[in-house]
């Protein structure tokens, strides 16, 4: 923990001072700083080095929070309390945890899902993941970096893991230039994963998987998949990972499930959940586009497909060529489906509003003489939470829609 010393706990922090009117978002609550928000002439960005904490202040010098710094990053610093009296320290970090586990409590009774998700829990650029006596996280940011000595001690000290582990490999570290690295500074780091998500039991991967192992932020999305089940359905699971939404709908009645996915390594994890569930599933090792278009040329037909593909829009900029992707990938389902059929169609990229996707799934069904009705709509489960001043924690879209033929 930092040195709480009296000395230590009256040194002031370095002064961030935001040019004129540039404290609007920042008023309505949002938690991001933007470099070229800086008043550079009074407090060069520069002089501060990567993870360091500071006052941010607006033009006419009022207090608006404390963050943490990255000259290199667009995004250069991230507010972590808006108090003057709650200074970011170990006092703060287990408040937050504290407040952040005591929602997980009220979501689901069992060890299992989101335990920390970034700036909705006051925590930017942290994820944190619980696997029973296991957690996996991810930190993604300069200043969470230099916390995570502190970040450590707070998890030890409320939920004693057998294993933590950090699985610090994604791009966005390179953003703030970070290394991508896996660290495990409690226990050793196990191969794969174990939990239970809708009272099913599954395994993932960890080392060799995807994020954090698992896609918790679906959780509540699959619970919803057995009330639009068609009988004894015939599925395709395209995307599939470690086969959840198959699982899920041969334990709710499916007949038949075959899941669609790039990893030989997601697939085998697949059939492996599904035989300890006592059913069974179908692989497919190929790309989902080359996939879909190979079963429709070979005459296959579905009661039910889900499409749960990676972002396609990580940037603003990849906006058309994302949208052309959701469009065609939309549409190739259609084509598989049975007269009277159900599409789980999502969507995980920010850029990408729930309207825009709605418009390119009715795109795709005018294009194959579809008649589309949309029976619900979901987003990330509730240990997801979303901050309303900060657009971007709501990224995830999926719509229940039954697909006629016209």
């Amino acid at each position: 923990m930092p040195d709480q010393s009296p000395a230590a706990a009256a040194a002031p922090l370095p002064v961030l001072r935001l040019k004129r009117g540039e404290d609007r978002r920042l008023r309505s609550g949002h938690l991001w700083v933007f470099s070229n928000e800086i008043d550079n002439d009074a407090t060069p960005l520069t002089a501060i080095a990567p993870g360091a904490l500071v006052r941010v202040q607006s033009d006419r010098d009022q207090f608006m929070g404390y963050a943490y710094v990255n000259p290199h990053a667009l995004i250069c610093a991230r507010i972590l309390s808006r108090s003057e009296a709650s200074h970011p320290d170990a006092s703060l970090w287990l408040h937050r945890f504290k407040t952040a586990i005591a929602l997980r409590k009220r979501l689901n009774g069992e060890p299992y899902g989101r335990l920390i998700f970034g700036e909705s829990d006051g925590l930017p650029g942290l994820v944190l993941d619980r696997y029973g006596t296991v957690l996996v996280g991810q930190i993604a940011t300069a200043g969470m970096e230099k916390l995570r000595p502190d970040i450590e001690q707070v998890v030890q000290e409320l939920l004693a893991p057998e294993v933590l582990v950090w699985k610090n490999d994604g791009s966005a570290r390179e953003l703030e230039q970070l290394p991508r690295q896996v660290l495990t500074p409690i226990g050793k780091a196990p191969e794969e994963l174990s939990l239970i998500e809708n009272g099913i039991r599954y395994v993932t991967p960890l080392l060799a998987g995807q994020k954090t192992g698992w896609f918790y932020d679906q959780t509540a999305n699959r619970a919803l998949l057995p009330r639009f089940l068609p009988p004894a359905a015939r599925v395709l699971d395209v995307c599939s990972y470690s086969g959840a939404w198959a699982v899920t709908a041969l334990r709710a009645g499916a007949r038949e499930a075959i899941c669609v996915d790039s990893s030989e390594t997601a697939l085998s994890f697949a059939a492996r959940n599904a035989a300890a569930n006592g059913v069974s599933l179908g692989t497919r090792k190929a790309d989902a586009f080359d996939a879909l278009d190979e079963l429709q040329r070979a005459g296959e037909r579905f009661d039910v497909v889900i499409l749960d593909p990676p972002a396609f829009i990580k940037r603003k900029k990849d906006l058309p060529r994302g949208q052309a992707a959701y469009r065609k990938l939309n549409q190739l389902a259609m084509r598989l489906l049975e007269r009277d059929a159900l599409l789980v169609s999502c969507s995980c990229s920010f850029h990408l509003g729930a309207d825009d996707l709605t418009g390119l799934i009715q795109s795709a069904a005018r294009s194959t003489g579809r008649f589309v009705q949309l029976l619900a709509a979901g987003g990330q489960s509730p240990d997801h939470p979303v901050h309303p001043a900060i657009p971007e924690s709501r990224y995830l879209k999926a719509f229940f829609c039954r697909v006629t033929r016209e």
